[in-house]
């Protein structure tokens, strides 16, 4: 959006800046964010239009100073208001927990890679020189997947191991399983041409992935998870967690740096938004039902809010 007014002690933006608005907000005398520590995890930190009563489906919206980025100038609006969200949660997933962090070569696991938040981490992996394997249900949307910089495209429905793992004390359970898990982590490294197993397993869907997740990550690597769209229990091997010393590592949106760091990639034509519909506001109501029914294109959705027409904005 264009910032309509400020407040009398900031100074990063003024009226007339083009922003984009990352979602990170904490009280601004939290002792922990005063002290200069991750504000993330801070005991305030809400993320906002999410866990406020307040965010972006309005004419006019109140934000944070720190929270406005430089908005991307040859992007449409609606672009521009597509995919920041996404972006800063991959971001600070792939880059936020050091030393598990992209570096080149890396292999990454990218689950639901043909979404709004896989779509982020397929590009950022790329950009950064890593090798990020997508993990999709859909095979007309592999090429896509392949567009955005997957070096390979795993479709799980070939796979029928998922869910909750079965008690290890049940060997024919655990047998079947243990065979689906293996066969999986064979499809990794046909995806790789290599016999690797990811540094990083960028999870969301949770408790039908996890146990897999757990199994093929490297050793020494990390499962990161920011959801649990197939529910939230979880059921691990805790012996191939303990022994190959891995990691698993909730992370939930991102600070105001791991949002710039995301915003720059955008600015310099590095990651694209990704953007494959455009609502009225009149049909937000379908474009949440779509996308709960998981059935929208790859890639964000958008709907106009003050714009009056589609495409405006972009120099």
């Amino acid at each position: 959006g264009i910032v309509q007014a400020v407040g009398s002690e900031v100074t990063n933006v003024r009226p007339g800046d083009e922003v984009v608005i990352h979602s990170g907000w904490w009280e601004p005398d939290d002792p922990w964010v005063l002290s200069g520590k991750d504000p993330m995890l801070a005991t305030s930190t809400r993320i906002w239009g999410y866990q406020t009563n307040y965010g972006s489906y309005c004419q006019f919206a109140k934000a944070q100073a720190h929270q406005c980025q430089p908005r991307p100038t040859h992007l449409t609006w609606e672009q521009s208001g597509c995919y920041l969200l996404c972006a800063s949660t991959a971001y600070r997933m792939l880059m936020g927990w050091p030393p598990h962090t992209v570096e080149p070569g890396d292999a990454v696991l990218v689950w639901g890679a043909s979404g709004g938040l896989g779509a982020m981490a397929l590009q950022i992996t790329a950009a950064l020189g890593g090798r990020p394997v997508a993990v999709i249900s859909d095979d007309a949307k592999r090429d896509w997947c392949m567009e955005m910089g997957a070096v390979g495209v795993i479709n799980r429905t070939a796979f029928d191991h998922w869910g909750p793992m079965p008690d290890t004390t049940d060997g024919a359970a655990y047998g079947a399983w243990a065979k689906g898990a293996r066969a999986f982590g064979g499809a990794i490294w046909e995806a790789l041409g290599e016999r690797a197993s990811p540094k990083i397993v960028f999870e969301h869907p949770g408790e039908a992935t996890l146990p897999t997740s757990e199994f093929v990550c490297d050793t020494g690597g990390m499962i990161v998870i920011c959801a649990g769209t197939t529910g939230y229990n979880v059921t691990l091997d805790l012996r191939y967690h303990w022994m190959r010393q891995k990691r698993f590592q909730g992370s939930h949106l991102s600070n105001d740096e791991q949002a710039a760091a995301v915003n720059r990639l955008v600015i310099d034509g590095r990651i694209d938004p990704c953007l494959s519909e455009v609502f009225d506001f009149d049909d937000l109501g379908h474009a949440h039902q779509l996308m709960h029914e998981n059935r929208h294109a790859a890639g964000q959705m958008a709907v106009l809010v003050n714009a009056t027409e589609r495409g405006q904005g972009a120099s």
